[in-house]
């Protein structure tokens, strides 16, 4: 699981739409090694089946165009898991955004109360300054 599913800000689940839930899968399935894995044993075994035979026989013309299809497909499906993954961080440049803001309103704020209390402090040490300056004459 994504760390980002976890993040508040970020929508998952069943605030998705059937698209981006469609494309997180889609990225999550064909980004893995169980995906090359499959592919490479689903190969292995059409060449293996089709070898002498077989419906489609050495050079395995149907294997090729299913493949290139596949390919001219990938294109596409990387543009989509590209684009979800734009939308992740956007998601999150927002929610980092906002919460700038409201820290530089309190860094602000506390800056502010810094110079009261540094010029309270001055006034108090100019009072107990004059008091004992009072007291030794």
């Amino acid at each position: 699981m994504s760390r980002w599913k976890s993040h508040p800000h970020v929508r998952s689940g069943e605030r998705l739409t059937r698209g981006e839930r469609a494309a997180d899968r889609m990225r999550n399935g064909m980004g893995s090694w169980l995906f090359v894995f499959v592919a490479l044993v689903f190969l292995a075994a059409w060449m293996a089946f089709n070898r002498d035979t077989g419906f489609d026989p050495y050079p395995f013309i149907l294997l090729n165009l299913v493949l290139s299809c596949i390919a001219a497909m990938q294109g596409a499906i990387l543009l989509i898991a590209a684009k979800r993954a734009d939308q992740i961080s956007a998601e999150l440049a927002v929610h980092t955004f906002e919460i700038d803001k409201e820290n530089l309103e309190l860094t602000r704020v506390i800056h502010e109360l810094t110079i009261k209390v540094e010029r309270l402090t001055r006034e108090i040490h100019g009072h107990v300054g004059a008091q004992g300056v009072n007291r030794n004459s």
